[in-house]
This record gives C-alpha cells, sequence and structure tokens, in this order.
C-alpha cells in the first residue's frame, strides 16, 4: 500500500488517531484509520509455582480484568526497563532476573504498538507504587492451572495475556522445561 495523504483526527498524551487516505496494490483508493500509541511491556511474574496477576476495571469493556502486569512509561524505550517499573509499580515485585520472551502485536489492523513479553522470576515482595488512576486495582497469585482455568472461563480476556502465556509455553518447550 502507498500513502496518498494522511490526517490526524484525534490526539492526547496516550493515543493518536489517523486517517489515511492509501492507494491498494491494485490502483483503487481507500481509507484506513488507526491509533499510533506507545509500545508496551507485558510481564509474567512467576515464582515458580504460581503467576502474579492484576485486576482493574477496563472501561471499554465495562468490566473488571484480570491480566499480567504491564503498561508503557513515559519517555522510556528499553523494554526490560519498563517491565521492572511496571512489575514494581502494579505489584510491589521486585525481579531479579528478566527474560525477553518475544514481541506481540496486540491489534496489527488498527495499532501500532507492539508488546514486549518478559518473564519475570527470582521474586522478592515489597509495597506497590500504583499511580492514582490504578488505586482501585487488586492483585493476586494464581497456579498454572487456575490461569488456565481463568482464561477457559472468560475471567483473562486480556488478548496481550493470552498471547504471553503462549510465548511463555514456547520458550518452556524450546528449553525442555517448565520455568522455576
Amino acid at each position: 500500500m502507498e500513502t496518498v495523504r494522511g490526517r490526524e483526527v484525534y490526539s492526547n498524551r496516550w493515543i493518536t488517531l489517523r486517517e489515511d487516505v492509501v492507494r491498494q496494490a491494485d490502483g483503487e483508493e481507500s481509507i484506513y484509520a488507526f491509533i499510533r500509541k506507545a509500545d508496551f511491556a507485558i510481564v509474567i511474574p512467576w515464582d515458580g509455582e504460581r503467576f502474579h496477576l492484576v485486576e482493574q476495571f477496563r472501561y471499554p469493556l465495562q468490566r473488571r480484568c484480570w491480566e499480567f502486569p504491564g503498561g508503557a512509561v513515559a519517555g522510556e524505550s528499553d523494554p526490560v526497563a519498563v517491565a521492572r517499573q511496571e512489575l514494581r509499580e502494579e505489584t510491589g515485585l521486585r525481579a531479579g532476573r528478566l527474560t525477553v520472551l518475544g514481541k506481540v502485536a496486540p491489534a496489527p489492523a488498527t495499532s501500532t504498538h507492539y508488546g514486549t513479553v518478559v518473564l519475570a522470576t527470582e521474586l522478592t515482595e515489597g509495597p506497590h507504587e500504583r499511580e492514582p488512576s490504578e488505586m482501585d486495582m487488586e492483585s493476586g497469585w494464581f497456579s498454572r492451572d487456575q490461569f488456565e482455568d481463568m482464561i477457559r472461563e472468560g475471567a483473562i480476556v486480556d488478548a496481550q495475556s493470552v498471547a504471553a502465556y503462549s510465548l511463555l509455553l514456547l520458550h518452556e518447550k524450546a528449553s525442555g522445561r517448565p520455568v522455576g
């Protein structure tokens, strides 16, 4: 596709909506709308037996959702540094070891952002450092069986968390053993 022209429809500090006119391979022009958003990190906190998840209200879905901790940090582009900070902020956990498992693009047809999936092990607990908008956040430890049941039952609907778990399973398969 070739971009013929484009415009910014809306922008705030978190998200930009663009609308571009593009020329398809057959020469036809069409409109393509997409979101520009900062890249992020998703952290899989694993203590060798359990995962640590966070639950928060997700306004677009109008429900609370369990998911792995994660997010973007303004001005920070190193995904491991972002993972370390998000882990500490949302859960209070500190990781002795962070391992990058791969990247995901949660909405490649509508958004530019990528997420880097990071496995956090050798965990120690401390106080969380949540932002004011995260004060209603809950967190808890869940066994692998509980985590998988939560996916099956719809308690975990966050595609990024499900994709992160898939990368963890591939990591375990490549290493020949479960992490921990």
